[in-house]
This record gives structure tokens, sequence and C-alpha cells, in this order.
């Protein structure tokens, strides 16, 4: 299932420190005290995060979280790990599933220190695994992805853990098969097909697509379309397509704040904000932050075209 936000909660959602250190769900809500730890020997004098330890442990991750960082950790408890599937961790923990493994304790860790009140206040966070992790507000408790913050800001040498109770889980799917199963970008996808350029945004890139929707290229002039999808037109039709795709994962704080990007067909894109919307060029993003293992999907109302 992909992940999504839309513009309007990354506009909006200004949620106040004081209501997260209010919450019940919190604990204490207050720092707690690590006696100079960093955050592995922090993680291991708690004696809840077993589990968690011994994955990086496994990963070999230890000496970068004990390295000077600073670093958030979104930690799962023991109990956390327990509500994983049968045989989903044992299997993890394996040594030939070494790269899995650190792909997802990765995605429960952002290079950069965030206070709760950092958190409360933002739509989400990058990860080190490259992917963007949501932050949101339900029923009075804060949400990291599907996972309940339920003790924050435990202050440690390197950063800080926030402490959840679920495991979250990065996309494993590339950019072609996460837009395949949303199955509203059919036209993007032959289009991509035969343009020659359905492999290359299967490849590790990363990349960040612009996807305009069926209906969007349905607004195309009539004609329009099937012609570009004639064989003899195939270099034209890359050139659009290339249009709509950056190198790189842009995030929508960063296009929020950017005022063009460039692209793969070599020109560059314009970014503008009108009414409480985000525009490229003359599309209108109608939902952001789509991950996938190898970059992000925004999507949008209208194929833009190159000058």
């Amino acid at each position: 299932m992909w992940k999504q936000t839309t513009l309007a909660t990354v506009v909006t959602l200004m949620i106040t420190a004081s209501s997260w250190a209010d919450c019940g769900a919190c604990g204490s809500g207050g720092k707690s005290a690590n006696h100079g730890h960093d955050i592995v020997d922090t993680a291991v004098e708690a004696g809840q995060f077993k589990t968690l330890v011994a994955a990086v442990k496994a990963a070999g991750l230890v000496d970068v979280l004990k390295g000077e960082g600073p670093f958030t950790v979104f930690a799962p408890t023991d109990e956390a790990f327990d509500k994983l599937s049968k045989g989903t961790l044992q299997s993890l923990l394996k040594p030939e599933n070494k790269d899995k493994l650190t792909a997802i304790l990765t995605y429960h860790v952002a290079p950069r220190k965030l206070a709760a009140s950092n958190v409360t206040r933002a739509a989400g966070a990058v990860t080190v695994n490259g992917q963007w992790l949501a932050f949101a507000k339900d029923s009075g408790n804060v949400m990291v992805d599907g996972a309940t913050v339920v003790k924050a800001d435990i202050d440690c040498t390197n950063g800080v853990i926030h402490v959840i109770d679920r495991v979250v889980l990065p996309e494993q799917q590339n950019i072609v098969q996460v837009a395949a199963n949303a199955k509203s970008f059919k036209t993007l996808l032959t289009a991509a097909t035969k343009a020659g350029l359905a492999e290359a945004l299967q490849s590790d890139g990363p990349f960040t697509v612009f996807a305009p929707t069926d209906e969007a290229f349905a607004k195309l002039s009539p004609g329009t379309l099937e012609s570009l999808l004639k064989p003899e037109n195939k270099e034209k039709l890359a050139t659009i397509i290339k249009y709509h795709v950056v190198p790189g994962r842009v995030y929508s704080p960063t296009a929020m704040k950017a005022k063009d990007v460039g692209t793969l067909a070599g020109q560059k894109v314009a970014f503008s904000r009108k009414h409480d919307a985000l525009f490229i060029d003359n599309a209108r993003i109608v939902a952001t932050d789509i991950d996938a293992s190898n970059g992000v999907i925004h999507v949008i109302d209208t194929v833009i075209l190159p000058g």
C-alpha cells in the first residue's frame, strides 16, 4: 500500500509541542536522563530494546549509531517486534538478509536531532534509508507512519530516542511497481515502456517522478497521445517522460521552497504556489511523497511539456 501526503497536510500540520508533552500516551512526556550514554548504550540500559539492539548488531550498525551523529531514532520496543508476522524477525536476522534488515533499521533513523517539538511541527522527515517517514496526529497521539509514539525525548549524547509501539517498514517496491499497483498511471507506464524508460525507472536511482494520472493524459489534445506512442516519435516521447523525472529524491518540503529543479530531459521545471496549492509548471500537484524503494512519486493533474 503506497504512502502519500496531501499538500494540505504538509502546509497545515502544525501541532503544538505542548500537546505531545501533555499526551498520556507519551509516558512522562519530559526529557529522560541517560547518564551521558550514546544511543546504543542508552537502548541497552533501558532493557526494553533487546530485539532492536540485536538487530542493530546483526546489521553492523552499532558503530554508526555510536558515532558523532546527531541521530533521531524511532525505537520499536521488544513488544513492537513481537507484532511482526511469525518468522519475519528470524528471517531478517539471517546473514543473507542483512541488506533488507539494514534498510528497515535505517528507516527508523533520521540523520539529525528531532526533538518532540520538531516532530510535532513537521509533516515528516527523510531517514537514513532515504525514504520519507511521515508524522501525523491521530486521536491525540503522535504517529510515525502507522506506529504510535509512546515516549518522547530520551536524550543521548549523540541524539535522541522516541519510543514507538510498532516496527515501521520502508517501501520495498520500485517506482514502476508502485505506480502499477496504484492503478491510476496505466497511460504513464505505457508511455514509459514505449519510450524505453521503464527499465531505467526500476534501477537504483533514486528518482523523483511527477506522475500524470490517466485523467491527466486524457486532457491532451485529440490524437496527441496516439501520435506520441508511434515508434517514429519515440525520441520525442522519451523527452516528455524525462521532463517529468528529476534525479534524486525531492520531497514536498524541499519542492515548496524551491523555484525550479533540473530534469532528466536537460530542462528545468518551475515550482509555484497558487491558492495554497503547489504547481509544477502548469500542473497541480495533487498528492505528494509517495515512497518507492528507488525514489518518490508526486501525482500531478496535467501532463507537462518541455519548451
